[in-house]
């Protein structure tokens, strides 16, 4: 019988005698930066020797590059266009456990922000794609079309049997509000796998950040409060994601449509947010930066208090030039 052994598994098997003995010295700190998902991934660590850090890096990117390939909806053959496919044939799909585990995590967003975050909203992402790179406004009725094939109800789960069934035909599912930060945090968990402790990974702005660098109290992060003012906090063992429409968005005809979408109305949100979420993984702060930014302050604040209690947040939302400001949420 052949054993098939993820790289970063038999990698760290091959230089765990090489390095054990030095896991006791002292530790260096190391970068690697790689182009990955449509953005810049940097890790940042401690390690005992290059040979480890070297390892455990490309491991990480390993393994960040398996996840592109299954989850993302620009690749063709991805696992996630493959289920998307299947849309409205009343068939049960089996999915790879990082597949079913995404979708779980998005639903249960989903519910508690009464679909301010939604994964099926993969046909009114592709009007927009287009839309933006062409420089032109959607019609409306393509709009209202591709909004009928979305609803995170639509989205049924087996979880006994990790499958998926996507009851209405025309649905595409999309991961990207949350894809980058749960990249970051299985990033780390390979980290963990080589005994680095000490790590940050930056996944296009998603952080994952686990123990502090060695004698410091935790890892310096510089994050925009408000009215372009930039604060430094010190963090460990959290993590964190800014959303905001500062690079990506639309104008036509002096308005600007954000590249994040409202899911009831399909239509890129008509006010600046700028938002910024501390959380205990950077799965949690990515969606929750999207959620957050869709639900404004008001609702915002209602439900960070019911079910994220846990979170940090800095918010900016200016309507009509006039700006607000919800500097945190405590627990």
């Amino acid at each position: 019988m052949r054993i098939a052994i993820p790289l970063y598994k038999s990698l760290f098997l091959i230089t765990f005698l090489l390095s054990v003995t030095g896991l006791s010295a002292q530790t260096q700190r190391y970068v690697y930066e790689k182009g990955m998902m449509g953005s810049p991934f940097v890790l940042t660590f401690y390690a005992s020797s290059d040979s480890l850090a070297k390892c455990a890096a490309d491991s990480v990117f390993s393994r960040i590059q398996q996840l592109n390939d299954s989850l993302s909806d620009y690749r063709d053959g991805s696992e996630i266009n493959k289920l998307s496919a299947t849309a409205g044939t009343d068939r049960w799909v089996d999915v790879s456990d990082d597949l079913y585990r995404i979708l779980e995590i998005s639903q249960q967003f989903s519910v508690q922000t009464k679909g301010s975050f939604d994964a099926s909203l993969g046909p009114v992402v592709q009007i927009w794609r287009r839309a933006v790179r062409k420089e032109y406004l959607p019609e409306k009725k393509d709009i209202r079309e591709a909004l009928d094939r979305t609803g995170y109800k639509k989205i049924l789960f087996d979880k006994e049997n990790r499958r998926i069934k996507l009851v209405q035909k025309g649905m595409r599912l999309d991961i990207g509000g949350l894809g980058k930060g749960y990249a970051a945090d299985r990033g780390m968990e390979v980290m963990r796998h080589f005994g680095i402790t000490a790590a940050l990974i930056d996944a296009g702005g998603k952080l994952a950040i686990s123990d502090p660098p060695p004698g410091k109290e935790g890892w310096n992060v510089a994050i925009s409060t408000g009215r372009d003012s930039v604060g430094t906090v010190t963090l460990s063992h959290v993590g964190v994601a800014t959303s905001g429409p500062t690079y990506r968005f639309l104008k036509i005809n002096g308005t600007i449509y954000s590249h994040i979408l409202d899911p009831k109305t399909g239509i890129g949100l008509l006010y600046n947010v700028r938002t910024t979420v501390i959380s205990p993984n950077a799965t949690d702060a990515d969606v929750l930066a999207t959620a957050y930014s869709v639900t404004g302050i008001r609702k915002g604040k209602k439900y960070a208090r019911k079910y994220y209690k846990d979170t940090l947040v800095w918010l900016e939302e200016s309507r009509n030039g006039h700006v607000k400001e919800w500097n945190t949420i405590l627990p």
